[in-house]
């Protein structure tokens, strides 16, 4: 992998990551240089402790502009994109509209391909092994500012998911805190450890998957599985079975072997509902453990963090989405619709 970084007109950086190592990358972003402007703000709830970033400069964010139009396609004649270049196999680049920003952190954007028509799963495995790589990087370098205690690479993908521009692409957040779902985890682990005398949940975990019937796809060294209480209709967990707290953690045959296996639960996730609907909406989420505090975090060694992607859709079936209501929106208490042990049935019925 080779790694070009260079600015944007406003400053915003951009990088390369290339395959080849004898890439050049020298185009110049031509567009005029106008300041960036955010206004990204933290706020705390009171009551339940949460986060809330106000970020009111994003209502004005491209909304699904046209093909010919894409901000995300490479540069080509007088059309001028945020990738300078003519061509490109991933970039990075700073979010021109941040949810996060300066202080309050800072978010990226992540374009696994040129080809404004593909998806993830259109890759071949050495592009999504780039696309690994790239994150891996990403992460390392995020959690060395001073402000970001964890980092989220993740993907929407889908119109129904909520995404704004069409071609394939993801984020990345680099959070100035520890978010709500990773404080659960923590303190689960840090109950789970105190009663049984020592034991790691997500071994605990992984564990009782693999003996049972929700596994969807196992590898050398990954598993995915569908989770005992699912909160989505179709939710895999991809865990790598040697516990690693987060990306970094990888070794070479860990790396080597996840394009083959998340490339496989892509595309059956799309092969879920039949050949006659839309791609299948989803959102794919790395949760890693947080950087902040190396020593740990409330008594929870940062070690026993296990390092997993969560990968779901909200499409409950054919032409029926998977709305939260009442129950899930005002309680945070989900309603699932499809069986667990049915949803592994099902992705294992698609498999390639």
């Amino acid at each position: 992998m080779k790694k070009t970084s260079t600015r944007l007109a406003d400053g915003r950086e951009l990088i390369y990551y290339d395959l080849r190592d004898d890439t050049v990358r020298g185009a110049v972003d031509r567009r005029p240089p106008e300041p960036t402007v955010t206004t990204s703000e933290i706020r705390r709830d009171a009551l339940l402790g949460d986060a809330v970033a106000v970020a009111s400069h994003r209502q004005g964010r491209t909304y699904h502009p046209p093909p010919d139009e894409c901000p995300l396609c490479p540069s080509e004649g007088g059309r001028l994109t945020e990738i300078p270049g003519p061509s490109y196999d991933v970039v990075v680049f700073e979010n021109r509209f941040p949810s996060l920003a300066g202080d309050s952190g800072r978010c990226e954007v992540v374009c696994f391909t040129p080809d404004h028509d593909a998806s993830f799963a259109d890759l071949d495995e050495e592009q999504a092994r780039l696309v690994l790589d790239a994150w891996t990087d990403r992460t390392s370098e995020l959690s060395h500012l001073a402000s970001v205690e964890q980092v989220f690479c993740f993907e929407n993908r889908g119109p129904e998911i909520g995404v704004t521009l069409g071609h394939p692409h993801g984020q990345i957040y680099a959070y100035p805190f520890i978010t709500p779902r990773t404080a659960l985890m923590l303190r689960s682990l840090e109950t789970h450890r105190d009663s049984t005398g020592g034991q790691n949940l997500f071994d605990a975990v992984l564990e009782r998957e693999l003996a049972g019937e929700r596994v969807v796809l196992e590898g050398e060294h990954w598993v995915a599985f569908v989770p005992y209480a699912a909160h989505w209709p179709y939710e895999v967990h991809l865990y790598p079975k040697r516990r690693v707290p987060d990306l970094l953690g990888l070794d070479e045959a860990a790396r080597s072997e996840f394009p083959q296996v998340y490339l496989e639960l892509l595309k059956r996730f799309d092969r879920l509902f039949g050949t006659g609907e839309p791609p299948t909406p989803y959102v794919a989420a790395w949760h890693q453990a947080p950087f902040g505090q190396p020593a740990g975090f409330g008594g929870v060694p940062r070690d026993d963090f296990a390092l997993h992607l969560e990968l779901f859709t909200i499409r409950r079936t054919s032409g029926k989405l998977k709305y939260l209501a009442g129950s899930e929106s005002g309680m945070d208490v989900f309603i699932n619709d499809v069986p667990p042990e049915r949803a592994a049935e099902r992705l294992r019925e698609v498999a390639s």
